[in-house]
């Protein structure tokens, strides 16, 4: 495994100063492409080839994101998000080879926040990861500064101080992603928000070559609190249904 390697810039050019990504890639020349990428958007980088190492390294350096690639040596990226997620919750990027959405289902279903499909840019990937870190940020400070009260539309229920869901009374556990997307679209419940609409709101992304990631965690959410209430309005977006007043 790489050692942390850190840079010279200012914390006022950097807006990732201090932030620690470990990457798990075991092709030597996506991970350094990576690791540099980071190292220059100001990110404390240490990188893992297999998935042994990629637990054990979480474990021992506690970091604050993984990009995390699916075929990985040893077992893969899933069984490393299973493991990691069951120690510690921490954000995770999903890196697939394949442009296959139960691959990415999969994925989101074990804990990751969000997925890329290769060949990516880096660009895209850098961006990626500060959206994810600050959505981490605002979860932290909604958790210390918290609305009041508890939505109930029907048998859904969204508790925005503790960030839980129930449905029937029964827990349901979401991803920090998963939340927000329903947070998104109860605060105008019925209304039908487009997915780029949804992607600025949820991911601060205004590429709409995004909006695939809206997609399939809509698809993991209806999986989780019922098909029936999440209604797709075609070639515009989304709407939450809820029961008549």
């Amino acid at each position: 495994m790489e050692q942390t390697h850190t840079t010279n810039h200012g914390a006022a050019a950097t807006p990732g100063a201090q932030r620690r990504v470990l990457v798990v890639e075991d092709d030597a020349t996506i991970v350094d492409a990576i690791a540099a990428r980071l190292r220059a958007e100001g990110f404390l980088v240490q990188t893992a080839t297999d998935g042994p190492a990629a637990v054990d390294a979480a474990e021992a350096w506690q970091p604050d994101l993984m990009v995390l690639d699916v075929m990985l040596p040893g077992f893969d990226g899933l069984e490393v998000c299973r493991r990691v997620q069951a120690r510690r919750p921490v954000p995770v990027l999903m890196l697939t080879a394949r442009d296959d959405e139960t691959d990415m289902l999969v994925g989101l279903g074990v804990g990751a926040d969000d997925y890329m499909t290769k060949p990516f840019s880096m660009r895209e990937l850098a961006a990626r990861v500060h959206v994810l870190l600050r959505r981490v940020e605002r979860a932290a400070l909604a958790a210390a500064t918290p609305r009041s009260g508890i939505l109930r539309l029907g048998e859904l229920e969204i508790d925005h101080a503790q960030r839980r869901v129930r449905v029937r009374a029964d827990d349901v556990h979401l991803t920090p992603t998963e939340f927000d997307l329903l947070v998104c679209l109860a605060n105008t419940p019925r209304a039908v928000l487009s997915r780029e609409q949804l992607l600025a709101e949820v991911w601060d992304w205004a590429d709409a070559s995004g909006t695939r990631t809206v997609d399939s965690h809509i698809k993991a959410l209806r999986r989780k609190i019922g098909a029936e209430r999440i209604r797709t309005v075609h070639g515009v977006g989304y709407a939450l249904e809820t029961p008549a007043p």
